[in-house]
C-alpha cells in the first residue's frame, strides 16, 4: 500500500498495524510542513535522533524538494521507503521513520540501540595461547570482529531475513575465490526456504541443513570464536552468523573439528598431535567402557585378570541389582546429576555436585546398592566424556545404547555394533562432503591435520575433503624446503 501525501494519514495507518504503546508518534515540522517521526521508544538512540534528524529538520527553510529533503541529514545509515508494510517493518526493526506532508515516501534512518553483551573469552573455547575474544548475540558486532580479523575484499556477506514474526537477520559469511560456489547458492537457497514463526538462535538453522533429520550425530559444525571462524572460511567453509546468537555455523562438517582444539595451532605439533590422540582414546573409553566391563562379568569373566576379578567379587557381595542393571541405575545417577548442576543456579549447582559425589555415592556404595568398581567406571566414563565437550550429547547416547547391547548380548553384540556405527559413519555424507573424512575417503593430504597435527610448511595446501577453488594455502620457500 502507498504512503499518503499526508504524515497524519499514514501515521495514523502505522497505529493500526503497530498498535502499540511503546511506539512513539513525535510530531515536527520542516520548513513550514507538518512531520512526523516514529520510532519505537526503547530501541533507538534518542540522543541520535535530536543530533541528526531533528536538529537538521528545524534548520530547513524555503520550498522543500526531495533531494534538499534526504541531503538535510548526515546520518550514514538512511534509506527511502515507499509502502506502507516496509515502513512499519523499518519501524519493528528498531530504525526510525520520518513522514513528512507532501511525500509519498518516508526515510528511514539506522539509529537503533540495543544493550548488547561485551566482547569476553567464551565458555565452550578457551585457551591458554591465542586470542580470547567470542562472539556475542549481535549481529553487527560479530560481523565487526570478522572484519578485523580478515582485511581483505574477497570476505563477503549475504544477508538473508528469516522468521514470519522474528525477521531475524542472518548472514552467509565466505570468501570469495576460495569457497565453492555451488555450496554458496546451495546454502543460500535453502536459508531462503526456510518457513518458521521465529528464529531464535542458530540452532534452529542447524535443523533445516542437516540431510539426515533422525541422525544422533552433528551435521553442522559451530564454534564462538572469530579466530576459529576465520581458519574455517580459510579452508572453504561457509559460515552463518545468526542475530541473537553467539553460535556461529559452519558447512561442511567433519567429524574430526571436534577433537581440534584451539590451542592446538598455538602449541607444538607433538603437543597437539599427543593431546589428539588423548581426546579419541577418551571418547572411545566413554562410550565403551561401562558396557565392555558389564560384557566381561555377564559373559566374558577368563578376559578380567584374577586379582580384579576377586576384587569384583568380593565388592558386589550383597549387591541386589544385576551388573548390567548396577552400570545402568549409577548411570542414571550420573546423568541426573549432570543435569541438576547445569540447571541450578551456579552456587547451588556446586553443592549439589559435591553432595552427589561424595554423600550420595559414598552412602550408596556403603549401603550394598551398587559397588564400587561400578561407581568408578562410570565416574571415569563421565570425565572422559567431557575431554570432547561438543560431541557430549551424542556419546552420551551411545554409552546407554553400547550399554544396554553389552548386558544383553556380550562383547560379541559391541563387536557389531561398533561395526555398524562405523559403517555409518562412512557413508554419512553432508553436503557432498564425508562426515569422516579424512580418513573415509583416505585424504593422504588431510591426514597431516587430522589426528596428525603437521608443522605449519606441511599444510601448504587447504585440505581436499572439502570442495573449495583455491588449493594453495602457503607459499613454501626453496630455503625452508
Amino acid at each position: 500500500m502507498p504512503l499518503s501525501k499526508k504524515s497524519e494519514n499514514t501515521a495514523d495507518k502505522l497505529r493500526e498495524i503497530l498498535n502499540s504503546d511503546d511506539v512513539e508518534y513525535l510530531p515536527l515540522s520542516a520548513a513550514n510542513k507538518k512531520a512526523t517521526l516514529v520510532f519505537i521508544k526503547d530501541i533507538v538512540d534518542k540522543h541520535g535522533i535530536g543530533e541528526f534528524i531533528i536538529k537538521p529538520l528545524n534548520s530547513l527553510k524555503g520550498s522543500l524538494t526531495g533531494k534538499k529533503l534526504f541531503d538535510t541529514f548526515l546520518s550514514a545509515e538512511k534509506k527511502v521507503v515507499s509502502t506502507i508494510e516496509k515502513t512499519a517493518a523499518e519501524v519493528v526493526g528498531g530504525n526510525t521513520v520520518l513522514l513528512v506532508d507532501g511525500f509519498t515516501y518516508a526515510l528511514s534512518f539506522g539509529l537503533k540501540m540495543f544493550e548488547k553483551r561485551a566482547i569476553t573469552e567464551p565458555p565452550t573455547s578457551s585457551v591458554i595461547k591465542g586470542p580470547r575474544e567470542g562472539f556475542v548475540e549481535s549481529l553487527q558486532v560479530n560481523v565487526s570482529l570478522m572484519r578485523r580479523k580478515l582485511k581483505t575484499e574477497s570476505l563477503k556477506f549475504i544477508n538473508i531475513n528469516i522468521g514470519n514474526y522474528s525477521n531475524t537477520q542472518l548472514c552467509l559469511c565466505y570468501i570469495d575465490g576460495i569457497a565453492d560456489k555451488k555450496l554458496v547458492s546451495s546454502l543460500k537457497e535453502r536459508l531462503q526456504n526456510i518457513n518458521i514463526d521465529a528464529l531464535l538462535d542458530s540452532s534452529y538453522v542447524s535443523k533445516y541443513l542437516g540431510e539426515k533429520k533422525s541422525s544422533i550425530f552433528k551435521q553442522v559444525g559451530n564454534t564462538e570464536k572469530p579466530d576459529i571462524l576465520a581458519a574455517k572460511i580459510l579452508e572453504g567453509r561457509v559460515a552463518i552468523l545468526v542475530d541473537g546468537s553467539p553460535i556461529v555455523l559452519t558447512v561442511p562438517y567433519l567429524l574430526i573439528e571436534d577433537f581440534q582444539s584451539p590451542s592446538d595451532y598455538y602449541n607444538s605439533p607433538y603437543t597437539a598431535t599427543f593431546m589428539r590422540v588423548l581426546r579419541l582414546i577418551s571418547v572411545l573409553i566413554s562410550m565403551l567402557l561401562p558396557a565392555v566391563f558389564v560384557a566381561a562379568e555377564l559373559f566374558h569373566l577368563q578376559l578380567i585378570p584374577l586379582s580384579f576379578l576377586l576384587t569384583i567379587v568380593n565388592s558386589i557381595k550383597g549387591i541386589p541389582l544385576s551388573p548390567s542393571y548396577e552400570m545402568f541405575f549409577t548411570l542414571l545417577i550420573f546423568e541426573i546429576l549432570n543435569e541438576a548442576s547445569l540447571r541450578m543456579p551456579r552456587y547451588v549447582g556446586m553443592v549439589v555436585s559435591i553432595v552427589g559425589a561424595l554423600v550420595l555415592g559414598e552412602t550408596a556404595v556403603n549401603a550394598g546398592i551398587i559397588s564400587a568398581p561400578a561407581l568408578m567406571i562410570i565416574a571415569f566414563s563421565g570425565i572422559c566424556l567431557y575431554t570432547v565437550p561438543e560431541l557430549e550429547q551424542t556419546f552420551s547416547l551411545l554409552r546407554l545404547i553400547f550399554l544396554i547391547i553389552g548386558g544383553s548380548i556380550g562383547g560379541y553384540g559391541i563387536i557389531v555394533a561398533l561395526s555398524i556405527l562405523l559403517i555409518y559413519l562412512i557413508s554419512f555424507e553432508n553436503f557432498g562432503t564425508p562426515i569422516f573424512a579424512p580418513f573415509s575417503p583416505i585424504v593422504k593430504e588431510d591426514l597431516k591435520d587430522g589426528i596428525y597435527k603437521g608443522f605449519m610448511l606441511e599444510t601448504s595446501s587447504r585440505p581436499k575433503s572439502i570442495k573449495n577453488r583455491n588449493k594453495r594455502r602457503l607459499k613454501v620457500d626453496k630455503m625452508t624446503e
